[in-house]
């Protein structure tokens, strides 16, 4: 009698962890996504509600009103992604200014030389602020509101006691002005439209940001590092390198914007950029930036600081009070962090089992 064999089920295919997420969800998933959409519908807004939102001119100086924040925004975010704050962002821009002028116009030396040492000079406190944070562990919130506060007080006490005022004198005539004007703070027409420069430095620095997080090895390790740092280190990432090149990149662009903001009124108050620490990381959160790292991109960054310079101005167009622009930003850091969450837990989507 012949025996049937009997061929023994296979084994079940393991189940994968990961969500297959439809076209839609994954859409979503994008950090800049939830900006973009909020950034088109104040636009149609504030088209009918503020009349003289619609010209062309007027946009050309809502642009070149987020170029002011979103330059400096650029590498808070990029900072931010790496796990990292830097409170001191505002000041330093005034900081690169002040050093520029009055070390020029106390040794009579040409302007473009005093740029180059103001350079150096906001490098060296990026670098400290990097090397403290990743030396000690203290918190870079603690660290780098120690140097605001350094940076705050030496402005304007150095500035009163080298100039007797808290203003730098006017540099129009100094030599170098011509070539730096032209670099920082210059402008051209396209037909009727004037175009501040900083626009285009804007674009330029968030297409680099953008490059760099997405298509290179150090925006792989700046992701990592704000994702899990003891995680990025066991594999090799260099984690107090990037971090502190990070901090290196906000005095870089906080030095950019200090260039033009000098060049472009030609003296500077000593005072200036306190608080706007607050607005960069505000468009960085707004544009899809975690707070706690490791997600986000340079273009939802550009989207928050175009709501904030669009927000700015036409509020003002529409005929409002402009004290209601604060309570603004603070209902749109409010959503926007509620939503980088919910976007947060789409793109990490898992099942289990």
């Amino acid at each position: 009698m012949s025996q049937t064999t009997k061929t023994p089920p296979s084994a079940p295919a393991e189940a994968s962890n990961r969500v297959t997420l439809g076209w839609s969800n994954r859409l979503l998933a994008r950090p800049e996504v939830g900006a973009l959409v909020a950034a088109i519908v104040i636009f149609i807004f504030f088209l009918i509600v503020a009349p003289a939102f619609r010209s062309p001119a007027s946009f050309f100086t809502v642009l070149y009103q987020s170029s002011t924040i979103g330059i400096v925004a650029v590498a808070v975010g990029m900072l931010m992604i790496g796990g990292e704050f830097d409170l001191s962002a505002g000041v330093i821009v005034t900081t690169a200014g002040l050093v520029n002028a009055m070390f020029c116009y106390q040794l009579g030396i040409n302007l473009i030389v005093g740029a180059v040492l103001s350079l150096v000079f906001s490098l060296v406190i990026g670098f400290l602020n990097g090397y403290l944070v990743v030396r000690t562990g203290i918190p870079s919130f603690l660290i780098t509101l120690g140097t605001f506060f350094v940076l705050q007080g030496a402005n304007l006490g150095v500035t009163k006691l080298v100039t007797g005022s808290v203003s730098t004198p006017n540099i129009n005539q100094m030599q170098g002005y011509s070539t730096l004007d032209a670099i920082f703070a210059s402008s051209f027409k396209i037909g009727t439209v004037t175009v501040e420069i900083t626009v285009l430095w804007w674009f330029l620095f968030v297409a680099l940001s953008a490059w760099i997080l997405q298509r290179t090895r150090i925006g792989n390790w700046i992701y990592a590092v704000g994702g899990n740092a003891d995680s990025a280190r066991a594999v090799g990432v260099p984690v107090k390198a990037v971090k502190i090149g990070l901090f290196m990149t906000v005095s870089f662009l906080g030095w950019f914007v200090g260039m033009h903001t000098l060049y472009k009124f030609d003296t500077l108050q000593a005072g200036n950029g306190i608080g706007n620490e607050f607005l960069y990381i505000i468009a960085a959160v707004v544009g899809g930036t975690l707070l706690t790292g490791g997600f986000g991109n340079a273009i939802g960054v550009a989207i928050g600081a175009f709501i904030f310079g669009m927000t700015s101005l036409c509020i003002v167009y529409a005929g409002w009070d402009p004290n209601w622009f604060r309570a603004f930003l603070g209902v749109m850091l409010l959503l926007a962090v509620m939503v980088n969450l919910y976007v947060k837990r789409l793109s990490t989507a898992r099942k289990v089992g």
